[in-house]
């Protein structure tokens, strides 16, 4: 990922006028203007690092003559007591970007973990796992990355880059032929050449959406894996498959079993640990 890119110093922009806006009044009102002093940045949980490039950009945002000491790069395993790097510069800087670097990796390095212990409880199957949209509304591009991060894939970035028939575009078009055939349409009207993926509840539906034709992948939702199984054999590789809905690590190794092209997992993003990481001030 391009971290210096608009998207993200917008993102960085707005958060420093969210928390700082006419001044860090505490930094400034205790310690002299120009003091240069140094921070290390500490990892107190084992895990997969994601956000050491992004708290780089931060702390330049606010002081571009910050420089960096790095034990470790983006994707690394840490263990608690491990230092990522040693910032030295502005001491105001510092401090002003200290929370938003933090907040930031923690949340990013946490997904990045999450997402690394369930690919690995997936073995060696062929499937592939899936992130979703149960994103933070402005921080999807970065949690999405870190689940790349973590070793595993993004499905659509939103809802323009890929069409998703799901049970309620199903039922408010009348079904599932009918929704598969409008799409059939609008994509050729406005000349668009996007994906379609449709949601299934049981057998009877992902015979309608093969039968409709047009479809590029079929999700199952809900389905055992021992229905899944099933299901693909009805489908035999004429579409891509993904299983979906109340999947977690408990029950994920029996989905990998079936070897489904993908598994998606919302938890990825929306219900994980942030890992403990913090910034001490070090001679």
């Amino acid at each position: 990922m391009d971290f210096t890119s608009k998207q993200t110093l917008d993102f960085i922009r707005r958060a420093f006028e969210e928390d700082i806006k006419d001044g860090d009044h505490s930094s400034l009102a205790s310690i002299p203007n120009g003091t240069i002093g140094k921070a290390k940045l500490l990892f107190k949980d084992d895990g997969i690092v994601a956000g050491i490039e992004l708290a780089q950009v931060i702390l330049k945002e606010l002081d571009e003559h910050v420089t960096f000491e790095m034990f470790k790069k983006d994707g690394d395993a840490v263990k608690h007591g491990d230092i990522g790097f040693v910032v030295t510069g502005s001491v105001h800087a510092i401090l002003a970007g200290e929370r938003l670097l933090l907040n930031c990796m923690q949340r990013l390095s946490g997904i990045a973990t999450q997402t690394h212990k369930l690919v690995q409880m997936m073995g060696d199957s062929r499937s592939k796992l899936l992130d979703t949209r149960k994103t933070t509304p402005h921080l999807r591009f970065l949690e999405k990355w870190a689940v790349k991060v973590g070793g595993g894939h993004n499905h659509r970035i939103g809802l323009y880059d890929m069409i998703m028939l799901k049970d309620n575009h199903n039922d408010y078009a009348g079904g599932i032929t009918n929704a598969v055939n409008k799409t059939k349409k609008y994509l050729a009207d406005n000349n668009l050449d996007l994906k379609v993926e449709v949601e299934t509840r049981n057998m009877a539906e992902v015979e309608e959406a093969l039968a409709v034709g047009g479809v590029d992948r079929i999700m199952l939702d809900n389905f055992t894996p021992a229905e899944i199984v099933e299901a693909l054999k009805v489908i035999d590789g004429q579409v891509e498959t993904e299983a979906s809905g109340g999947i977690n690590a408990d029950n994920l190794a029996g989905y990998a079993a079936t070897n489904v092209d993908y598994i998606s997992i919302g938890a990825l993003t929306h219900s994980i640990q942030s890992m403990d990481i913090s910034l001490k001030e070090t001679t």
